[in-house]
């Protein structure tokens, strides 16, 4: 049986494969069979049937490593030394620490609010124009792109030597009667660097945020929007006083599921600085205390710290989409 738990060849981890797959259709097969079974079994006892294997995956696969991790965060490096908050102390008092918590701020604030605004703003230059499938086609095709792709495209724009952007800074200084200058390092250069990968962040998630609110801002009814107009609204106003009141629970949801995504950013700070120069956040930390470094309690630490601050988020998200389903 080690071969299955522990497999260390392509051979191995095919059977490890193959094996977890008979035994889920196994498991769906046994269910199936017994609810078959004469009419006796009670209604509950079927729901129990079905909601059992679910309940073993969740709890295996979510809850033991939860619990696993706060035990973990309470542990020194080896984890068989219990250190007490050492860990956390650790976290909010050393200066490297510190400043990987307010990368992280700037990254749960930043990216949402700009991705919103910006997503907002184009919904409501776009809507019902001409060519708006085409406009709203070219703000959503970075959602298509993988973090990581994203991320090799944006580190090439940010290259000193052939990159787009250091080319129009010489070409202005050029411009400008300057001959000389010559572009920075831009993700070495902190703290412009980590604005420069949040705004990476913001040119994804801005693709998500107008498809949304657009969606949103459809949803009004048009007698509403008609009402306001016979009654000598302008644009300016509409837009305050009647299209924001009315899409605040859709902007809301953005904003929350935005910041999430925020808080939890890993591939775009990996794949573009890997975490150097004053640019690392909590999930990249972590990914290098943890398996880097091999310092699990510090690591397990980092992922508890990520898991308390975005649960109010969820908790929140949650509560808003109840409440605007119970609007509609």
């Amino acid at each position: 049986m080690d071969f299955i738990l522990h497999p260390d060849s392509n051979l191995s981890k095919l059977l490890a494969m193959l094996l977890a797959i008979l035994i889920f259709v196994g498991v769906m097969a046994l269910i199936l069979f017994l609810t078959n079974l004469p009419k006796r079994m009670p209604s509950w006892g079927v729901a129990v049937m079905f909601l059992l294997p679910s309940v073993a995956l969740v709890c295996f696969g979510l809850l033991y490593p939860t619990i696993v991790t706060f035990r973990d965060s309470f542990y020194g490096r080896d984890g068989n030394e219990a250190v007490g908050f050492a860990n956390y102390v650790k976290i909010f008092s050393e200066p490297q620490f510190v400043q990987v918590l307010i990368n992280t701020i700037l990254w749960t604030v930043l990216v949402p609010l700009c991705s919103t605004a910006i997503g907002l703003l184009y919904a409501v230059l776009v809507d019902r124009t001409r060519f708006e499938k085409l406009a709203k086609s070219l703000i959503f095709l970075p959602m298509a792109i993988s973090m990581v792709g994203a991320s090799i495209i944006w580190k090439f724009v940010y290259d000193q030597r052939v990159g787009l952007l250091s080319a129009a800074y010489t070409g202005l200084a050029h411009l400008f009667g300057n001959k000389t200058v010559s572009a920075p390092q831009w993700l070495m250069s902190s703290p412009l660097n980590t604005f420069l990968l949040i705004f990476v962040m913001i040119w994804i998630e801005a693709g998500y945020a107008m498809t949304v609110l657009s969606a949103a801002i459809k949803a009004i009814p048009d007698d509403l929007t008609e009402a306001a107009r016979l009654d000598g609204v302008d644009a300016r106003q509409q837009f305050f006083y009647v299209t924001v009141p009315m899409i605040r629970p859709s902007i809301v949801v953005v904003l929350t599921t935005v910041a999430m995504a925020g808080l939890k950013a890993f591939d775009v700070v990996r794949t573009m600085t890997a975490g150097n120069y004053g640019t690392s956040v909590i999930a990249n930390e972590f990914y290098t205390q943890s398996f880097q470094y091999q310092n699990t309690g510090l690591g397990a630490a980092l992922a508890v710290i990520m898991f308390i601050v975005v649960i109010p988020l969820i908790v929140f998200n949650v509560h808003q989409m109840r409440k605007s389903q119970d609007v509609r």
